[in-house]
């Protein structure tokens, strides 16, 4: 039985956090032990706001070694960097030519990332184009499934529209993807501001956790982080949203779920329910933050080389069948 074929990317810039973790990487090497796995470092979407070059060069890898350190295994999975295929930005690009504009200027995403841009610095239409190169990185590989987050949600309705209307036009050429969310912890919140995900461009540092933290660092800012008002470790996302991000965050950790937590903290106050979580949260990143450092810039280029081969086997295949469809001519 061929076995479900599942793709995903994360970007290299800024710092990795818990809430990628829980969110996607977490999943991510859940999904391995089933399925075809196709894990991707998608350096051309960080590009869409400007990077240093020798940061995107380090986070690149740093994502890279986050995956395998967190237990993506390059022989369950294709581990690559987006770039090293070519076939991605061509089709991105042909995909752009079936879009038309209006679409891509209703994704919220970019909405809300232009209305956020600073006075003067403009909108890059590398932001606008983002969702037809995320289609093409999907659709390359003629996947199933989708691991996303809820703010992804939107661009793989438009993978999937992408790809009928392609079909539709040119006979059968992609399989329509399905987005497959981690309910459980798909939308971590932020630690200073629970009413906004957690994002690795927040403001303060002291809002998110990343993965290669130290553990007293891990404490401080859950020591610190904000809670509501009254004393009962309740999870009421729309009453008490800050103590139900925590209890979310204890439950990914601890594997334990949200209903035994509430049990085992009834009557407790906040500080001792932060000062577990933060233990909780220091032992589950310990082994990862080990692997890590154990992990060589070689020896993690050589299996983004590899895998960059496998899946550019499959890319190319399906690209020269778009080629010929639309009208190119072949080399």
């Amino acid at each position: 039985m061929k076995k479900t074929r599942v793709f995903s990317g994360v970007q290299p810039s800024g710092n990795l956090h818990i809430g990628n973790y829980l969110g996607a990487i977490k999943q991510f090497a859940e999904l391995q032990e089933k399925n075809e796995a196709f894990f991707c470092v998608v350096d051309e979407h960080a590009i869409t706001a400007p990077q240093e070059p020798e940061i995107l060069r380090k986070k690149t890898l740093e994502v890279a070694k986050l995956y395998l350190a967190c237990g993506i295994s390059p022989e369950k999975s294709i581990i690559f960097i987006q770039s090293h295929i070519p076939a991605h930005a061509e089709l991105g690009w042909i995909l752009n030519t079936f879009t038309p504009l209006g679409e891509l200027e209703r994704m919220t995403q970019f909405k809300e990332k232009k209305e956020n841009k600073k006075a003067g610095s403009g909108v890059l239409a590398g932001l606008l184009n983002y969702p037809t190169l995320m289609a093409a990185d999907i659709l390359l590989y003629q996947t199933d499934i989708v691991p996303v987050g809820e703010d992804q949600v939107q661009h793989l309705e438009l993978t999937r529209s992408l790809a009928e209307r392609f079909n539709n036009k040119f006979g059968e050429t992609f399989k329509i993807p399905k987005p497959t969310l981690n309910k459980n912890s798909a939308r971590v919140m932020g630690l200073n501001n629970p009413d906004k995900k957690m994002s690795k461009s927040a403001d303060s540092k002291n809002d998110y956790i990343t993965l290669l933290e130290e553990p007293d660092e891990i404490r401080r800012k859950i020591k610190i982080a904000v809670t509501d008002s009254g004393s009962e470790i309740k999870f009421n996302p729309k009453e008490k949203p800050a103590i139900s991000n925590l209890l979310a965050i204890f439950s990914a950790f601890a594997d334990k779920d949200i209903k035994t937590l509430e049990k085992e903290y009834a009557g407790k106050n906040y500080a001792q329910f932060k000062k577990d979580l933060a233990e909780v949260v220091v032992e589950r990143l310990s082994p990862i933050q080990k692997k890590y450092g154990e992990l060589s810039d070689e020896s993690v280029l050589d299996i983004l080389r590899k895998g960059a081969e496998k899946a550019e086997a499959i890319a190319s295949k399906t690209l020269g069948d778009i080629r010929g469809k639309i009208g190119f001519v072949s080399r």
